[in-house]
C-alpha cells in the first residue's frame, strides 16, 4: 500500500474510491455511540449516503487504519480551504477503542497538511472526544448550534500547541 504507516499490527493509508463503502458501514457503526449519547439517532453522519463520502473522497483526504486480516478498523477525512484544514469524522470500531487509535489518525491526517490550521468539532457532550483533540494540541474557540446539537469547534495552529 502506498503512504502506509503501521502502528502495531494496523496500517494506516489512504483510502481507496472502492474502500468507501466499507468506510461508510464503519461510520454507520462507530456514530452509534454518539448518536446514544445525543439521544438523538438522526444525526448526520448516520444519514450520510455513499454518494457523499465519494463527494467527500475527491474533495480531500480520506484516510483508513486496517488491521492484520485487512478490515478496516478506524477512518478520518480532512479538506483544506482558504487555509484552514476542516478535519471530520474521526471513528473508531467499537472493539477498537481505548488504544489510541484516534490519536493515531488525527496526527497522520495533520501530516498530509503541514504548517496549517486545523478545526474540528464535535458534540460538547463527547467529553472523551473533546479531551483527544485537547490532548492533540486543539483548543476550543467557538461554541454553536446545529440541528438543535450544542457544537464546539475546535483550531489548532502549528506554533501555537
Amino acid at each position: 500500500m502506498e503512504d502506509m504507516q503501521t502502528v502495531n499490527e494496523y496500517a494506516i493509508s489512504k483510502a481507496r474510491l472502492e474502500d468507501l463503502q466499507e468506510i461508510l458501514r464503519l461510520q454507520h457503526l462507530a456514530y452509534q455511540s454518539e448518536a446514544t449519547l445525543l439521544g438523538n439517532k438522526d444525526i448526520p453522519p448516520l444519514k450520510q449516503t455513499l454518494d457523499e463520502v465519494i463527494g467527500e473522497y475527491h474533495k480531500g483526504i480520506i484516510l483508513k487504519m486496517v488491521d492484520a486480516g485487512g478490515l478496516i478498523i478506524g477512518s478520518i477525512r480532512a479538506w483544506e480551504m482558504k487555509g484552514t484544514v476542516h478535519v471530520g469524522k474521526l471513528m473508531v470500531h467499537p472493539d477498537h477503542r481505548q488504544q489510541g487509535f484516534g490519536t493515531k489518525l488525527l496526527g497522520e491526517i495533520e501530516k498530509y497538511f503541514p504548517q496549517k490550521r486545523y478545526e474540528l468539532f464535535t458534540s460538547t457532550r463527547s467529553i472523551d472526544n473533546i479531551r483527544l483533540y485537547e490532548r492533540m494540541g486543539y483548543r476550543e474557540f467557538d461554541r454553536r448550534i446545529m440541528d438543535d446539537m450544542d457544537l464546539v469547534y475546535m483550531e489548532k495552529v502549528i506554533g501555537q500547541e
